[in-house]
Order: C-alpha cells, then sequence, then structure tokens
C-alpha cells in the first residue's frame, strides 16, 4: 500500500505538541512528511524540515507559502492527503479554513478555533469542500475509552444516568513561575481566549464525557476561579452539566492541584453498572454490574474486546500504550477514511468515530456558556442547538 502525503503546520523545534503527532502519524507507516512549515521564523523552519528529512523545497517559511505552492500540485505529483495543524490557538481558525476551501484534509489541534463564529465557518466549509476537518481530541484515540463508548452503546451498563469527568494537574501552582513564557501564555487572552485551564485541559474531559456516552451537552453551570492575582483567566473550574439524553455531568478541572500529574479520568454510572477510567493507566477499564458484588478490570488486548478497542491495540496486553499510540489511531482511523475514499469503498465502521468540526464547534459552544455562566455567579446557560 502507498502512503499518503501528510503535512505539517507548526510543531517545529522546541514544540510540545509536534514530536506526537510525527509519532502519531508515522507509527503505522500509513503517512510520509511530505511538506510542512514548522516555525513561525522561515529559517528556522526550512532548517528543521532538513532535519526531518523533509525535501528543501517543501520545506516552507511559512503556511502561506506552503498553501499556495501544494494547491498547484496534482495527485500525480504528491499533492498533500492531509495536513496537520499544531500551531498556536489563535491561528488555528484562518489556516485551517484556508486548507479546507483549497481541498485539503485537515486535523487541527484543539481548540478548532477561538470563537463560535469562526468554528461555525469551519463546520461549513468542511461541509461545502466535502473534506474531512478532524479535531485532534487525542485522548479519545485510547482503545479502552473506545471500548467504553461500545459498551455504553450496547447498553451494558444501561441508560446513563451520571458522568463525572477530571483533568487536573499542578504544574502551574507555583506563583513564582507565573511569568515563564512557557506558562504565562496560557493565560493570556489575546493567545488563548476567553478561558484558560476549562478551554485547555477541561474541554478534553467533556469531551470524553460526550464521546463515551455519545450524548452532547445541553446546558451548564460553571464555577471558575484564578487563584494568582496575576493572572487574567481561570487555573481551576467547576462544571456542572446536563446531557439531551438524560444524563447529568459533573467536571473538575485544575492546573493548581499539587501533587497531580495528568489527572484526566472519566466515571459513567448507569442504570445496571459502572464503568471507570483514568489517562495515568490507560490499560484498564473498571466495570462494575450492579448484581455483582466484584468489579472487573478489562485489560486492553484481552478477549472479547469491541471491534474498536481491537482495532485501536498495537501491543500485546500487559504492555502500556500511551499518548503517541492514542494520537496514532486518530491518523489511523484518517488514513482508512482517506484510503476508503481513493479505492471507491466504505471505510471499516471502527474508523469513523475520530473528533470531527462539529465536536470543535459544540467544544466551543460549551467554552463559551461556561465563560457567560462563571460571569453570573454560576447561572444555568443553554448551549445552542
Amino acid at each position: 500500500m502507498n502512503r499518503l502525503n501528510w503535512g505539517l503546520i507548526g510543531g517545529g523545534a522546541g514544540s510540545q505538541i509536534g514530536p506526537a503527532h510525527r509519532l502519531g502519524a508515522g507509527l503505522d507507516g500509513l503517512f510520509s512528511l511530505s511538506a510542512g512549515a514548522f516555525d513561525i521564523d522561515p529559517g528556522k523552519s526550512r532548517e528543521f524540515g532538513a532535519t526531518l528529512g523533509v525535501d528543501a523545497s517543501r520545506a516552507y517559511g511559512n503556511w502561506q507559502e506552503m498553501l499556495a505552492a501544494e494547491s498547484a500540485r496534482s495527485a500525480e505529483d504528491g499533492r498533500l492527503d492531509l495536513v496537520t495543524v499544531a500551531t498556536p490557538n489563535s491561528t488555528h481558525f484562518e489556516i485551517t479554513k484556508a486548507f479546507l476551501e483549497a481541498g485539503f484534509h485537515v486535523l487541527c489541534e484543539k481548540p478548532m478555533t477561538m470563537t463560535v463564529e469562526e468554528a461555525e465557518q469551519v463546520v461549513a466549509a468542511a461541509k461545502a469542500s466535502g473534506k474531512i476537518c478532524a479535531v485532534n481530541y487525542g485522548y479519545s484515540g485510547y482503545p479502552m475509552v473506545r471500548h467504553m463508548r461500545a459498551m455504553v452503546a450496547r447498553g451494558d451498563i444501561g441508560k446513563v444516568r451520571m458522568v463525572k469527568a477530571e483533568f487536573a494537574h499542578g504544574f502551574h501552582a507555583d506563583a513564582a513561575d507565573a511569568d515563564n513564557p512557557r506558562v504565562r501564555w496560557r493565560y493570556d487572552p489575546v493567545q488563548i481566549g476567553v478561558s484558560a485551564q476549562f478551554a485547555d485541559c477541561g474541554i478534553h474531559a467533556l469531551h470524553m464525557a460526550c464521546f463515551v456516552t455519545g450524548q452532547e451537552v445541553e446546558k451548564l453551570s460553571a464555577d471558575f476561579v484564578s487563584t494568582l492575582a496575576s493572572r487574567q483567566l481561570e487555573d481551576d473550574a467547576m462544571i456542572n452539566f446536563r446531557m439531551n439524553g438524560g444524563a447529568a455531568g459533573r467536571l473538575w478541572t485544575s492546573s493548581i492541584a499539587v501533587g497531580r500529574m495528568h489527572g484526566l479520568t472519566l466515571q459513567v454510572f448507569g442504570e445496571t453498572g459502572g464503568l471507570r477510567w483514568a489517562q495515568e493507566q490507560p490499560n484498564q477499564v473498571y466495570y462494575t454490574p450492579i448484581t455483582e458484588p466484584v468489579t472487573r478490570v478489562l485489560e486492553r488486548g484481552g478477549p472479547g474486546l469491541s471491534p474498536e478497542a481491537d482495532r485501536a491495540s498495537r501491543v500485546t496486553i500487559g504492555h502500556a500504550e500511551g499518548m503517541p499510540l492514542a494520537f496514532a489511531n486518530i491518523y489511523s482511523d484518517l488514513a482508512e477514511v482517506i484510503f476508503a475514499g481513493k479505492q471507491g469503498r466504505a471505510p471499516d465502521p471502527a474508523a469513523t468515530h475520530y473528533p470531527t468540526a462539529d465536536d470543535g464547534l459544540q467544544s466551543m459552544n460549551a467554552v463559551f456558556a461556561a465563560v457567560a455562566s462563571a460571569k453570573q455567579q454560576g447561572a444555568w446557560v443553554d448551549l445552542p442547538r
């Protein structure tokens, strides 16, 4: 099978997210890094492209140059099959929309945009172009998260009553480090938008709640706190929410929870059972049927799992699979759908659950509703339908 041509915007030297994307895209041998604009500095961008083995003619100084040159390529000349946007948040909208309108499939880092109006434009651009616009809620790529989704969908725990999600860490708790540029930008409204911790981390937890339950948030009540006087935006948030399938939800997200490392967890409680998963122990789902006094531990790679989990598992049972492999599952899904389109066949159904622009729009709706609620002392705010 020929590899798909992949382009990367952002993710240059020193990037936190770039290596995860390069590992994820390259893991299964489905994509070849063919072009990129890797840094805001044109010289550094071209230099970094050379270190990755990208042909000098396709290592661009900026994304506009890349768009113009790559749009002129034909399929026979190696036209890009997928473009990943891994740039600062405030640039996602302009770049993603431009590449969609030029006829490219796009994978955009979250948040997809900075405003609801921008998100609506991206959704419209994706529909008008007929191209994929995926959003990298990468934690939905974990095999056992996908198995939880399958269990809920087939009724293993009955109707979902309650969802509890968390994403808490303590890496921004030190007031002495608050002016570090690598920390400060995350609380700067110009660079991050109207919300900090909820839009950065909490939205991952909220997306996972929706992904696993198959429900969308209808309304929410939010409490935002900024514990450092120098911060304009929140570093801790509590969200209560209600979903369109009848489930109630609770979400806590924090960057000042000293002692917490990468505390992304999800619990789902239904009429006949409960499920629990933690990102720091991603190989296990804990399943408790209401009729049994014993909690079962479901292991990634074990027998009897769903096709969604089996497709997303790569190494044998008992061996850890981490974030780059979760990212790789998003890329594998996209490759399957792109190849299916090229070959005129239906894609594997287990590969069709990747997050899309619609998820990006729902996330922005939730962010702006939470900001409005927090400003009104936790008043309940309806999300657009």
